[in-house]
C-alpha cells in the first residue's frame, strides 16, 4: 500500500472508532440542523478533528477541504488537498440505520490520487491509488460485468437540499424503474460509489453533491474499471456536484437518460 494511503487509512480508522463508540448511545447525541434535512452531530466534528490531526501530523503543508470545518491550510499554494467527509450518511447514523462511512481522498491539482472509504458497520475498507487498482480489505475489486441496463441494479440519492429538483428526479426515477432491475437509495453517496466499484450495484447517479461526498468514491470506480462523469459526460463532477457512474456498458446507457431529464438551470 502506498505510504500516503496508509496515512489516510490510519485517519479513517481513528474516525471510525469515534463513530462506533457514539453509535452505542446514539439517542444521547446532540444534533444540530445545518439546513432543512441536513444535520451535523458532535460525532461528525470529533471524527473530522481526529482525521485532520493525523493528516496534519504527516503532511502539514497540504491543504484540507472538510465538510464541517470548510477549507483549512494554505490551499492556494498547495497542489495537494485532502477532501474529507468524516461521516457520510449522518441522517442514517442519527436513526441507527447502518449505512454510513468515513470518506477521505487526496487530490493533486484537483484530481483524486488516493482514496479511502471505510464502512465501520461492516468493517469494510475500500482503498485506491491512481494507477494501482481498487481494493476491498486488501482484495482487488472490479465493477460488475453486467452489460444490459434492464438487468442492472442502480443506486441514487434523492435531493434533500434542493427540493425544487424533485420533479426532475421523479421523472428520472420513473423512467429508470421501467428500464432496470431496480433502484436503491441507501443514503450515503460515498458508500454507493464504493459499491459500484465492487460490483454490488451496476450504476449510480446523483445531483447536487459536494466534493467530499464523491472524491474518494469516483477514484475507487475508475480504478475498478468503471466510468464516471458529470452530466455533460466530462470530468467536472467535483465542481458541478453532479455525477453519473457505472460499468462501462451501463454508464453509456444510463447517462443519456439522466441527461434527458436534467432540471433546467442545473450545471452539466
Amino acid at each position: 500500500m502506498h505510504p500516503t494511503l496508509n496515512i489516510a487509512v490510519k485517519a479513517a480508522r481513528k474516525a471510525a472508532s469515534i463513530i462506533n463508540r457514539a453509535s452505542l448511545d446514539v439517542d444521547l447525541l446532540k444534533v444540530q440542523s445545518k439546513s432543512p434535512n441536513d444535520f451535523v452531530t458532535e460525532v461528525d466534528r470529533a471524527a473530522e478533528a481526529a482525521i485532520i490531526e493525523v493528516l496534519r501530523e504527516a503532511y502539514p503543508e497540504h491543504g484540507i477541504l472538510a465538510e464541517e470545518s470548510g477549507e483549512a491550510g494554505d490551499t492556494a499554494n498547495s497542489e495537494f488537498q485532502w477532501i474529507i467527509d468524516p461521516l457520510d450518511g449522518t441522517t442514517n447514523f442519527i436513526h441507527g440505520f447502518p449505512q454510513y462511512a468515513v470518506s477521505i481522498a487526496l487530490a493533486k491539482n484537483g484530481v483524486p490520487e488516493h482514496a479511502v472509504v471505510f464502512d465501520p458497520n461492516r468493517n469494510e475498507l475500500f482503498t485506491a491509488s491512481r494507477g494501482r487498482g481498487a481494493f476491498l480489505n486488501d482484495r482487488r475489486i472490479r465493477v460488475s460485468k453486467r452489460i444490459r441496463l434492464n438487468e442492472s441494479l442502480i443506486g441514487t440519492g434523492f435531493p434533500f437540499r434542493q427540493l425544487d429538483h424533485v420533479d426532475a428526479y421523479l421523472a428520472m426515477f420513473k423512467e429508470l424503474t421501467g428500464k432496470t432491475a431496480g433502484i436503491r437509495r441507501p443514503g450515503a453517496a460515498a458508500l454507493d460509489l464504493a459499491w459500484v466499484a465492487c460490483g454490488r450495484i451496476d450504476g449510480f447517479w446523483e445531483l447536487g453533491l459536494s466534493p467530499w461526498d464523491m472524491a474518494a468514491g469516483v477514484l475507487l470506480i475508475q480504478e475498478a474499471g468503471g466510468l464516471v462523469s458529470d452530466l455533460a459526460g466530462e470530468a467536472d463532477y467535483l465542481a458541478t456536484g453532479n455525477v453519473v457512474a457505472g460499468t462501462p456498458k451501463i454508464f453509456t446507457q444510463l447517462l443519456p437518460i439522466i441527461q434527458a431529464w436534467r432540471p433546467a438551470g442545473v450545471q452539466a
